[in-house]
């Protein structure tokens, strides 16, 4: 190959132009794939992110609007207590208060002791220890000793006009746990737990006898003895 370049140097000045040029044409063709692969990974990239962004946009916004519909929308009220209950025990199912080690009240205003509730949730009406709308322990500003009988108390139909200023206060103060109530037997379980309205100093409270109160009245401060 070398005796045939030395005789015709015309050719060997031609291949190594052309040799040249093919290097360059090699290197072109690597240079600009190596572009294209990034410019693609870069369209890819670029992509992926702007799908992310919106998507975190869309769902903000989707929170927003469910938070606002909640924050906005509450539950229609039923005075359930000028209701008349018609039907037996035995068809009948009650909420009641749950947590009390002795005694429960139940949604009709019915409170007794907890061996004298039916399977059904209501207390049995025909046992010694019902009693119907009983303010028992409680003060004439409605506070109570006990929190079964502040219920029992609050649900009395005679108390609905105090209630109703109450509910309207907690509608105006646009009080969150107010959306949730749905009668006046979960407002007056809400009213008769301690609440800061009860509370004088951080663990202490204002009247520490009679403090589950239901309504419109804040509980007196009580001096110890």
């Amino acid at each position: 190959m070398l005796l045939f370049f030395n005789l015709f140097p015309h050719y060997s000045n031609r291949f190594r132009k052309l040799s040249v040029i093919y290097k360059y044409k090699m290197w072109y063709a690597a240079l600009v794939r190596f572009i294209r692969r990034r410019l693609v990974l870069g369209i890819i990239f670029a992509s992926s992110l702007t799908y992310c962004i919106v998507s975190f946009l869309r769902e903000g916004s989707s929170r927003g609007m469910i938070y606002q519909d909640v924050s906005f929308e509450r539950k229609p009220f039923v005075w359930r207590t000028l209701q008349e209950h018609n039907d037996t025990i035995d068809h009948m199912i009650c909420r009641n208060s749950v947590q009390g080690k002795q005694l429960l009240v139940d949604d009709r205003g019915y409170v007794c002791h907890r061996s004298d509730v039916t399977k059904n949730g209501c207390c049995d009406t025909d046992a010694e220890s019902a009693e119907r709308y009983s303010c028992e322990t409680c003060t004439e500003n409605n506070c109570c000793i006990i929190y079964e009988y502040c219920v029992s108390c609050c649900l009395d139909p005679s108390k609905r006009d105090m209630l109703e200023v109450v509910l309207s206060k907690l509608s105006t103060e646009k009080n969150v746990l107010f959306r949730s109530l749905s009668d006046d037997y979960e407002l007056c379980l809400t009213k008769c737990r301690t609440s800061s309205h009860s509370v004088l100093h951080e663990n202490s409270y204002k009247d520490p006898i009679n403090k589950h109160c239901f309504g419109d009245e804040l509980p007196r401060s009580r001096t110890p003895d």
